[in-house]
């Protein structure tokens, strides 16, 4: 009897045991979050490159846009329709981030038309996987190109008053997690326009960079920088009124997809893809791609 019991107790030592191994095996080799985001935007691209509908459409949101270099949106359905015209070359430098449920893949490539351009792809991992949200092209300027010099102080332009974004956005919050997002974009915008950097900087994340059209890219401190030298030159600022805007929550991530267009027409109309971040909390602003339309 003793024996059967010890030889019991034993095989359910050797199973725990072998469970336990193979359970640390399977974390050890289970693909990151990372990993996957990548493998999908690859398969993606490899799709629209072979024109292969099939595997595109299953790797697409139902709510997934392309905006080309020029600033046209493509919706999902003229998106497929005409896939391999949108295709571009396979990135060499593809980065991978995660904020929640979404991810995103930035980079540099060959757009279709073989211009060089930044690339910012956005995913959501949704019923269990990852499904584009958007993805949107920008030529930069070379980040060796000089920045204007800021008008001098006797050439700046009075206030102005700052009604869209700054007091009224026209997009209908569907969450208190949107609204909590619409209520950080606004008080940034409302910093920018009042020179208060420190503010500014409250509701960005330090990894945070800009990327617009005909510019170089500028991280969280040049922008800072940016705004110190606007209030020491008195230079008046306008922001992007938003005439479009689409939000996408997935846990501590989110996109915000928007076109907007300044009050006093010093740049052309854009269209916006941002990436924000939870924490501690607080929503932050990761990344900005903004895409002149022309």
């Amino acid at each position: 009897m003793r024996s059967a019991t010890q030889r019991w107790w034993l095989g359910l030592f050797v199973a725990s045991a072998l469970i336990a191994v193979l359970v640390e095996l399977r974390a050890q080799t289970a693909p990151s979050e990372d990993a996957l985001v990548l493998e999908a935007d690859q398969a993606l691209g490899a799709a629209m490159r072979a024109d292969d509908k099939s595997v595109a459409r299953r790797l697409l949101s139902l709510q997934f846009t392309f905006v080309d270099a020029n600033g046209k949106v493509h919706e999902r359905k003229d998106f497929l329709a005409d896939l391999k015209t949108a295709a571009a070359a396979a990135p060499s430098d593809p980065a991978v981030k995660i904020y929640g449920r979404i991810g995103m893949v930035t980079g540099h490539r060959k757009a279709a038309d073989q211009r060089d351009v930044f690339f910012l792809d956005i995913w959501a991992k949704q019923k269990r996987a990852w499904r584009a949200l958007v993805s949107q092209e920008v030529v930069l300027a070379a980040t060796d190109t000089p920045r204007p010099a800021p008008p001098p102080t006797s050439a700046a332009a009075a206030p102005y008053d700052c009604k869209n974004p700054c007091q009224t956005i026209p997009y209908r919050v569907r969450s208190p997690a949107e609204q909590d997002i619409v209520n950080s974009f606004q008080a940034i915008e409302k910093a920018a326009v009042a020179h208060d950097a420190a503010e500014w900087s409250k509701h960005i994340a330090d990894e945070f960079a800009l990327y617009g059209s005909g510019r170089p890219p500028i991280a969280k401190s040049g922008r800072i920088a940016a705004i110190n030298r606007q209030k020491e030159n008195n230079n008046a600022v306008t922001v992007g009124e938003v005439s479009a805007m689409r939000l996408s929550v997935y846990d501590d991530g989110a996109a915000m997809i928007a076109t907007h267009a300044l009050p006093d027409n010093s740049r052309p109309p854009y269209q916006a893809a941002r990436v924000w971040v939870r924490r501690n909390g607080q929503w932050q602003m990761a990344i900005s791609v903004q895409t002149d339309i022309k």
